[in-house]
C-alpha cells in the first residue's frame, strides 16, 4: 500500500512517500478503514510517537470507508460504511491507503461532506468537545476565553459551546476573523494584536487555550480567583504532566490549570456527526493535495495562519470493500 513516511528525528525530519508498504491485517475487534482522506498535524513533526512507531507513518485524522474487521468485532459498524475516525495519540499510521482502527476510535462520517472535510475534524472536534465537557466543565452560566479562536480548534469549540452549553464566549483572534466568529455563536471577540488585549476581558470562569507560550501566560490576568485554565499549547508548557507548577498560579492559587491530549471518543465523533448533518455546526475550509503532493502538503500544513486544514487524498483506483472477516 501507499503510505507517508517521517524519516529522520525530530531535530531534522523528513517527509517521504513510500508505495510498497504491507497491508495491516485487523486483528481481535480492530477496524480496517481504507483511507479516502487524511488530515495532517503539522506539529506531528515535532511529537515523538511517530519516530517510535516502526512503520513512521504519521497521522491521527482520517476519513475512508471500512473494509474489514478483525474476527472478535461485534459493533454496530458494516463493511462499506463511510466513516471518519480519530487514531489514538500514541499510535496514528492514518496516513496510508488502510489504516487500523479500535472500535471506540471509528464514527460514521457526516452524509453531507466530502471525506476531505470530515478527514479534517476528528482533532478539533474531539479536543473542543473534551475542553468543555471534562476539563472546563462549562455550564451556561459561565463566562469563556477561548484563544486561538480562528483556529480549527477554536472554530469546533465556540460552536459546540454555543448549541450545547449557551455560555458567553469571548473569542481571541485577529480582527479579520471577528465577523466570521461572531456568526459562528462568539458572544464577544478580542483581537490579540492590541496591547493589553488581557487587560480588556475580566471575570472568565473557564480559559480554553489552544496556543500556549506567552498568549497562555496573558489569560491569567483574565481568569477568576478561583477559575478554570485548560490548555493544548503545542509545545506544552514547563509545568504540563505533573513536572512544575505554573509561575503564575502564585497570584491566583485558586485557580485550577491543566494540559492535556486528546483520547478517542466514537460516541463524540457520532453526535458531531448528526450535528454537521443537521446544520447545527459548520465544517472547516480545508485544502486537499494528492498522495502524489505529500511533501507540499506538509510543507503548506506546518506554515501558521493558513486559514484551513490540509488533507491528503489517497487516489481510489479498486473500492475493495466485499464484506470479510480477518
Amino acid at each position: 500500500m501507499k503510505a507517508v513516511q517521517i524519516l529522520g528525528d525530530q531535530s531534522c525530519p523528513k517527509i517521504v512517500t513510500n508505495h510498497s508498504l504491507s497491508t495491516p491485517t485487523p486483528e481481535n475487534d480492530d477496524i480496517l478503514v481504507q483511507v479516502y482522506a487524511a488530515g495532517i498535524t503539522g506539529d506531528e513533526v515535532l511529537w515523538p510517537e511517530v519516530y517510535n512507531t516502526p512503520s513512521r507513518i504519521p497521522g491521527h485524522d482520517i476519513s475512508g470507508v471500512i473494509s474489514a474487521f478483525g474476527p472478535l468485532y461485534n459493533g454496530p459498524l458494516k463493511i462499506g460504511r463511510n466513516v471518519y475516525a480519530f487514531l489514538d495519540a500514541d499510535r496514528g499510521q492514518g496516513q496510508a491507503q488502510y489504516a487500523i482502527c479500535s472500535p471506540n476510535e471509528v464514527a460514521p462520517k457526516p452524509a453531507s461532506i466530502s471525506h476531505a472535510e470530515a478527514a479534517a475534524l476528528p482533532i478539533p472536534v474531539l479536543t473542543a468537545w473534551e475542553a468543555m465537557v471534562e476539563h472546563g466543565r462549562i455550564q451556561t452560566d459561565m463566562r469563556v476565553l477561548v484563544t486561538g479562536a480562528s483556529g480549527a480548534v477554536g472554530i469546533v469549540f465556540v460552536q459546540l459551546v454555543k448549541h450545547l452549553v449557551g455560555a458567553h464566549v469571548i473569542a481571541l483572534a485577529s480582527a479579520k476573523h471577528h465577523l466570521a466568529l461572531t456568526e459562528l455563536g462568539a458572544s464577544q471577540v478580542v483581537d490579540y494584536n492590541t496591547p493589553g488585549w488581557e487587560r480588556q476581558i475580566s471575570d472568565v470562569d473557564v480559559v480554553f487555550d489552544t496556543v500556549g507560550g506567552n498568549v497562555l501566560s496573558k489569560t491569567w490576568e483574565t481568569v477568576k480567583e478561583n477559575g478554570v485554565i485548560v490548555t493544548v499549547g503545542d509545545p506544552p508548557p514547563a509545568w504540563a504532566f505533573g513536572r512544575g507548577t505554573a509561575v503564575e498560579s502564585m497570584g491566583k492559587p485558586g485557580v485550577r490549570y491543566l494540559h492535556f491530549i486528546v483520547s478517542a471518543n466514537a460516541e463524540r465523533l457520532r453526535k458531531a456527526s448528526e450535528m454537521i448533518d443537521g446544520g447545527r455546526i459548520k465544517t472547516l475550509a480545508v485544502k486537499p493535495f494528492p498522495f502524489s503532493d505529500a511533501e507540499k502538503a506538509w510543507l503548506h500544513a506546518r506554515q501558521r495562519n493558513r486559514g484551513h486544514k490540509i488533507v491528503i487524498e489517497f487516489e481510489d483506483e479498486s473500492h475493495d470493500v466485499s464484506e470479510r472477516k480477518l
